[in-house]
């Protein structure tokens, strides 16, 4: 455990050395101690350390496969199939894949296809007792102020009490005085749940987007439609359940209660609270895995032809898949990090002629991150916000000073770039629509000599030190071979960055881009809580 501990708190380049010494605890927590400190030393210099030269060669491994490839089914043939090791596999046709590029349609589908359909039957003379709608939000943005989400909700609840579940996830490490202390809105800095998935029957919606008034209208984020897939649909639901399960349960009475027999998330032992949700996100992640090696081996591997009532209880006999989904869970209060696990060993694995595509509406790379950004072979291109689409920019007091902050992590990322002489493989691009704002995160990734992606990661992540540490998050990876979903993928790419320009040192000059010397001093101190 001190192994672990030690290599996931330290510097991606010590992560292989730690794992050359089985046994040796002690000797592993102070390599762990010695490279956070020489970790810290490195931030305060203007040139990154020559380390940083050896990072592809010292990162970590790619998770090893633990059985031979298959060579009768597809899943044998693409070079991602070590995912499937951390994480269930889901095999689909391309077919019922649909990638979203604007609030506008993120909308109908959501109000047409999904929403207003089943809350019209659910407004019936007999209500459907098998109709339920389970809700997870986070328990600080959703309770701010006197009118939010809670309220909104409450009619619903207490006039359908059997069939709605209301759960407010609430952060275990806001507690004690620092919970009494912090205001509103601050608080959520903290940690919050921040996974947007939308489930409707056997459909999914992944996505960065909230369901505010702006995500349907002029804030540009991402989104992709799993339609009729109801093994992805079935493990999201289960997801969100075993996160509900440890959320605190809204009554009709506008009071909260934790479900019998959970510990409680910030009034109980904080401890067993994290060890119990640990358990419950990971029974569903591990046995959504072997139910899905169970119908790949029922599917693939069967002696003899399945009837057809054993096909149907096997999943059917679909055509082969052409596309393979793996959901991406970080946890980390719940030492859950199976998102950071594969980001990272996909930038460490991208080779030279590789391009990656890589955006976030607040850019704050976590340091491993950038390690491997400006250590590794690929190309780079990476979207971010300028400071007229960020989310706060106009905000009121302190939080209007935020995209100044961005700004000062901006030039700092692109003076790192520059002393390395890498402006011609890593490019930065801002993102700038008028009247809009820009929330899309994620990843594309194009392997060398291919004009259309085989890879996509979409989801909440925003790859900073809040997502990766702090919050609640998950994506997708897709993984196609379909030249049709790689195409899908190509344009929502190129519509994205054909409203963006690059970013050169002339930008910093700028009057609007000077960045006050408060801000300055101050953001070193918070940019983990944003």
């Amino acid at each position: 455990m001190a192994v672990a501990a030690a290599a996931a708190a330290g510097p991606v380049f010590w992560r292989r050395l730690l794992g050359l010494l089985p046994g040796r605890p002690g000797l592993a927590a102070l390599l762990g101690r010695l490279s956070d400190r020489l970790g810290r030393n490195r931030d305060r210099q203007r040139r990154r350390s020559p380390w940083l030269l050896l990072a592809p060669l010292l990162s970590p491994a790619v998770p090893q496969v633990t059985s031979p490839p298959c060579c009768l089914c597809p899943e044998g043939v693409h070079r991602f199939q070590w995912i499937r090791n951390l994480v269930p596999e889901f095999g689909v046709s391309s077919s019922h894949i649909r990638v979203l590029s604007s609030p506008a349609e993120f909308f109908e589908l959501m109000k047409v296809d999904c929403l207003e359909s089943t809350l019209e039957k659910s407004l019936q003379a007999k209500f459907p007792s098998n109709l339920k709608v389970s809700i997870l939000l986070d328990f600080t943005r959703g309770s701010r102020g006197r009118k939010n989400s809670r309220t909104m909700l409450l009619p619903l609840l207490r006039r359908f009490p059997e069939q709605v579940r209301v759960s407010l996830f609430h952060t275990p490490h806001l507690r004690g005085l620092l919970r009494l202390l912090i205001p509103e809105r601050f608080n959520e800095t903290i940690g919050l749940q921040h996974i947007k998935v939308y489930l409707f029957d056997n459909s999914v919606i992944l996505s960065g987007a909230n369901l505010s008034d702006s995500y349907f209208t002029n804030r540009q984020d991402r989104y992709v439609f799993l339609q009729d897939c109801a093994e992805i649909a079935d493990f999201f639901t289960e997801l969100v359940d075993a996160v509900g399960d440890v959320s605190l349960q809204l009554q009709g009475d506008d009071t909260v209660q934790v479900v019998d027999g959970m510990v409680h998330p910030y009034k109980g032992d904080r401890a067993e609270y994290c060890k119990a949700a640990n358990k419950r996100v990971m029974d569903v992640i591990n046995s959504a895995r072997t139910r899905q090696q169970m119908l790949h081996a029922q599917t693939f591997h069967s002696n003899s032809l399945l009837t057809q009532e054993d096909a149907a209880a096997a999943g059917d006999r679909r055509p082969a898949p052409d596309t393979w989904i793996y959901p991406l869970i970080q946890m980390k209060p719940f030492e859950i990090q199976i998102d950071e696990i594969v980001t990272e060993t996909l930038l460490t694995e991208a080779e030279r002629g590789a391009k990656v595509y890589l955006t976030t509406g607040y850019f704050n790379l976590t340091q491993a991150y950038m390690d491997l950004v400006l250590g590794t072979r690929a190309e780079y291109q990476i979207l971010l916000a300028s400071p007229k689409v960020n989310g706060f920019f106009g905000a009121k007091g302190v939080a209007g000073a935020i995209p100044a902050a961005y700004v000062h992590i901006e030039r700092q990322f692109y003076s790192e770039v520059c002393s390395l002489g890498q402006q011609e493989r890593v490019q930065l691009q801002e993102y700038w629509r008028r009247g809009w704002t820009f929330h899309a995160k994620g990843l594309w990734l194009y392997l060398a000599g291919s004009s259309l992606p085989c890879l996509t990661l979409i989801g909440s992540p925003n790859f900073g030190y809040r997502s990766v540490h702090r919050d609640l998050e998950a994506q997708i990876a897709i993984v196609t071979e379909n030249q049709a979903l790689q195409q899908q993928l190509h344009q929502e790419q190129e519509q994205l960055y054909l409203r963006s320009g690059v970013v050169s040192s002339a930008t910093f000059e700028q009057p609007s881009r000077q960045v006050k010397l408060w801000v300055k001093m101050v953001t070193p101190l918070i940019k983990n809580f944003f």
